[in-house]
C-alpha cells in the first residue's frame, strides 16, 4: 500500500515528503519495526503508555520508512500529520488489511467479569455445531485451532486487524472477541464490524484508568452505541444484555439494534429457573424464545449461569438448536484459570480463579460457600499500580466468606508489596471465626493454605488464574498458581 493511499484516507491532514513510498506494515512499537513499515506515533496515556513520538528515531533506524504523527519530530522522512493518531491508526489498520471484520461474523463481549468464560462457552457451542471459530482475549489468540499468546487482552489495531485477516485466510466464520474498557477508550476496536455485542456485568474495576464508575460505564457503552443505526436486512446486528445488571437500561438506550436479554431475576428473553448448584456442577431449566430445555454444566459457581445464558443467547441468534447447545454445555469441563480444579486425588477441593475485582471475588466465594461442607481457605492479593480503592473492599469480602485468608502478592509491579497487603488488611473484618495472615511470598501462601486444608475443605487461589508470571518493579518471573498448587498437594500427600 502506498503512503499516498494512506494519506488519502483522511480529509484533514498535512503531508511532508515523498508520498509514493511503499508501506509493508504498520507498527507502534519501535522495537518490532520491520523494513518498510509505517511507524505510528500515538500520544502518551499517563501510567499506561509512553509517547511514541519519542521513539520515532529508533523506528527509522530499525527500518521504518515513514511516520504518522500528531506533532513534528526532527527527522527527514515522509510524514503524515493528523489530529488524532489513535483514531487514524484504527482507520489505517482496517484499510491496510482490507476490512476483514466485514468478511467474518464478529461477536464482542464486554463487562467487568465473565468475558473469557463466555467467549469459551460460545466457541465450544459453535465449534461443536460445525462452525469455524477464532478467539481473541485474555488467554490468547486462537487461529485455526492453535492458541497464540498475547500480552494484552484487546489488541492494538494493527495486530488485531492482521489477526482477523489471518483468521479469514483459514476460512474462519466467527471470531469471538473480549472487548475491554481500555480497548474501547483507546479506540483499538474502531473499524471492527461487530455483528453481536454482549454485556456481562458492570462492577468496580479500572477506576485508576477511568476515574469514576460513571466514566467506566460510559466507555463500556461505546461497544453498543457503535453497532450502527441501520436496519439493512443483510447486515443484522444484535445487542445481548444482562437484564439483571443495574446498567442494563443505560446500555439498552444506547443500542439502535435489536436488544435480546438474558437473566435470572428480571424478565428476560433467555432465562434460567430451578437452579441447583453443587461442587460437581450446575443444573437449571433453560427458558428461551426458542423453547425450553434442561441444562447441565460441569462448571461451578452461580455466576457461570449468567455466562452460560450469554453464550446460549449468542448461539440462538445464529440458529443453533437447543439440543446442540445442551450437548455442548454438558461436555465443557473447565476453562483455564476460571474456577479451574487442581486435582491430585486429595480429599479437599483446590480451585484456581482469575477473580481480581471485588464482584468477581464475592461471586466466587459466595458460590463456594453454598456447596462446601468444610472450611473456605482463600489465597489472594491485589495488583500494584492499579485501582487502590478496591483493595480494602476485597479484604472485607474475603474475610466475610472465608474461614482462613492468606493475603499475599499478585503482580506488585512498581508498588511496595507490604503497602498493598496493608491496604487489603484495612478492610478485613476481624472475628473469632476468621484466621488470616499476610505473606509476601505467594508460593509460601499457597503451600500454607494447602497445608491447612482437611477433608471437605475448599482452597481458592484467586487473582491470577491463567497467568504464568509475576510482575515486580525490576523483573518478571515465571509463576503458575496451578503448578505451585500441584506441588504443594503432592508434597503434602507423600
Amino acid at each position: 500500500m502506498k503512503l499516498k493511499e494512506i494519506a488519502d484516507l483522511f480529509m484533514v491532514k498535512e503531508i511532508e515528503g515523498n508520498m509514493d513510498v511503499e508501506i509493508t506494515g504498520l507498527q507502534m512499537d519501535s522495537r518490532k519495526v520491520e523494513k518498510g513499515n509505517l511507524f505510528i506515533c500515538v500520544p502518551a496515556i499517563k501510567g499506561f503508555l509512553e509517547d511514541r513520538h519519542h521513539y520515532a528515531k529508533d523506528a527509522i533506524r530499525n527500518g521504518a520508512v515513514a511516520l504518522l504523527v500528531e506533532r513534528d519530530v526532527d527527522i527527514n522522512v515522509p510524514k503524515i500529520f493528523v489530529k488524532d493518531a489513535r483514531h487514524a491508526m484504527a482507520v489505517i489498520a482496517s484499510n491496510f488489511y482490507n476490512h476483514p471484520s466485514h468478511e467474518i461474523k464478529l461477536i464482542g463481549i464486554t463487562g467487568t467479569n465473565g468475558k473469557t468464560t463466555t467467549s469459551y462457552i460460545i466457541e465450544k457451542i459453535f465449534t461443536d455445531y460445525g462452525l469455524k471459530t477464532g478467539l481473541m482475549g485474555n488467554n490468547g489468540i486462537q487461529i485455526n485451532g492453535i492458541m497464540y499468546p498475547t500480552d494484552i487482552n484487546t489488541q492494538e489495531p494493527p495486530i488485531l486487524q492482521r489477526n482477523l485477516r489471518k483468521m479469514r485466510e483459514y476460512n474462519t466464520e466467527y471470531c469471538v472477541m473480549e472487548v475491554t474498557s481500555q480497548g474501547l477508550d483507546m479506540k483499538r476496536v474502531m473499524g471492527c464490524n461487530f455483528r453481536t455485542a454482549i454485556f456481562t456485568n458492570l462492577t468496580q474495576d479500572h477506576i485508576d484508568y477511568h476515574g469514576t464508575m460513571e466514566q467506566y460505564r460510559n466507555t463500556k457503552g461505546l461497544l453498543f452505541s457503535r453497532l450502527g443505526n441501520t436496519f439493512k436486512s443483510k447486515d443484522e446486528k444484535y445487542a445481548v444484555l444482562n437484564a439483571d445488571d443495574p446498567s442494563f437500561e443505560h446500555f439498552r438506550k444506547l443500542s439502535a439494534v435489536e436488544v435480546i436479554t438474558y437473566g435470572i431475576n428480571n424478565e428476560a428473553d433467555v432465562s434460567a429457573k430451578n437452579i441447583t448448584m453443587t461442587s460437581q456442577g450446575i443444573r437449571f431449566l433453560l427458558i428461551t424464545f426458542k423453547g425450553e430445555i434442561e441444562i447441565h454444566l460441569q462448571l461451578v459457581g452461580g455466576f457461570n449461569v449468567y455466562n452460560a445464558l450469554a453464550g446460549i443467547t449468542a448461539a440462538l441468534i445464529e440458529g443453533i438448536p437447543l439440543e446442540n447447545i445442551r450437548s455442548s454445555l454438558s461436555l465443557l469441563t473447565s476453562i483455564s484459570g476460571r474456577m479451574e480444579i487442581v486435582d491430585e486425588g486429595q480429599d479437599y477441593l483446590v480451585l484456581v480463579d482469575y477473580a481480581h475485582t471485588p464482584d468477581a471475588l464475592e461471586n466466587v466465594l459466595k458460590s463456594i460457600k453454598e456447596f462446601t461442607k468444610g472450611k473456605v481457605i482463600t489465597v489472594f492479593g491485589c495488583g500494584g499500580d492499579r485501582d487502590k480503592g478496591k483493595r480494602p473492599i476485597m479484604g472485607e469480602i474475603a474475610s466475610r466468606y472465608s474461614n482462613n485468608v492468606f493475603v499475599t502478592s499478585d503482580n506488585p509491579r512498581s508498588e511496595d508489596l507490604i503497602k498493598i497487603m496493608n491496604d487489603i488488611e484495612k478492610g478485613m473484618k476481624k472475628s473469632n471465626s476468621l484466621q488470616y495472615e499476610l505473606l509476601a511470598d505467594r508460593e509460601e501462601a499457597i503451600y500454607k493454605a494447602i497445608k491447612e486444608a482437611t477433608s471437605n475443605d475448599v482452597v481458592i487461589i484467586a487473582g491470577k488464574g491463567h497467568e504464568t508470571y509475576q510482575k515486580f518493579k525490576d523483573k518478571t518471573i515465571h509463576f503458575d498458581d496451578k503448578e505451585i498448587a500441584r506441588k504443594a498437594i503432592s508434597e503434602k500427600q507423600y
